[in-house]
């Protein structure tokens, strides 16, 4: 594979960081944002917004000139349950304090969602909802339509084989007429690229990795992703341990200073 060293392992430090199933997909997120360089880019299903704050960290980061925008109604679905709105609470008073001005959340279905948006107007979606294979085919028919030729369309959870899930039956029945990747790790997620957007000598690098290499060079990519995950990962368990030295030797400096004043 040629060589590629991506924003995601150069200067990435997520200003927001919780539990989501995402992780594993975290710097191919961030990354993705950079190559598309989205003016409008949608999110279906966000729940805590870990994957949607991180396309919007990548936006900030590299001064994309975009809008962003977060579908959910923040009420839970059959997989995740149900949720109080101290999920909602949370999601919106971090993208008040750091994304305000160009990324907005839809308290909304997708459905209703959907008729805000005019035809091949949106750069990137994230389709992240209910994870049946009906609802999953649903939110593709509904918003395929609203896609530029050639953006990009995420779909998580297309390894999953959990009960209920059927992302990935979704995933293997769409067909050879569309240009497709897949990551395997994790819970899985699919990379596909509307047909119609011609290819120029200014493409992006993993624009190009991921539709135009060779099968090898696929797989290296996958690989890659893998090892970039992993090195945050050991990255926040360093500065985990770091920050856990420091506080104890704090506090012993608390614990001596209040003996010596004691004497």
């Amino acid at each position: 594979m040629e060589i590629y060293f991506p924003p995601s392992v150069r200067n990435f430090v997520p200003k927001r960081f919780v539990f989501s199933a995402w992780v594993d997909h975290m710097c191919f997120g961030y990354d993705i944002v950079h190559a598309v360089r989205p003016k409008l880019l949608v999110e279906l299903g966000t729940h805590n917004a870990f994957s949607y704050f991180t396309f919007c960290q990548s936006m900030l980061d590299h001064d994309v000139d975009g809008l962003c925008y977060a579908v959910d109604t923040w009420e839970g679905d059959q997989h995740i349950g149900d949720y109080d709105e101290s999920v909602f609470d949370g999601v919106n008073s971090h993208n008040r304090e750091h994304y305000h001005g160009f990324s907005y959340l839809l308290k909304e279905r997708f459905e209703q969602a959907v008729h805000h948006f005019a035809d091949e107007s949106i750069d990137l979606v994230h389709v992240d909802g209910t994870h049946t294979e009906e609802a999953v085919t649903n939110d593709f028919n509904e918003w395929f339509p609203k896609v530029k030729p050639g953006g990009v369309m995420l779909f998580h959870d297309i390894a999953s084989r959990r009960e209920g899930f059927g992302v990935w039956r979704f995933w293997e029945n769409l067909g050879s007429e569309y240009q497709t990747f897949a990551f395997a790790h994790g819970f899985g997620l699919g990379v596909l690229r509307k047909n119609g957007h011609p290819t120029t000598p200014n493409e992006s690098q993993l624009l190009r990795l991921l539709f135009e290499s060779s099968e090898e060079e696929q797989q290296q990519l996958r690989e890659f992703y893998v090892h970039a995950n992993r090195f945050h990962e050991l990255r926040r368990k360093l500065g985990s341990a770091k920050f856990g030295i420091a506080h104890k030797q704090r506090a012993k400096l608390r614990e001596r200073s209040a003996e010596q004043e004691a004497k």
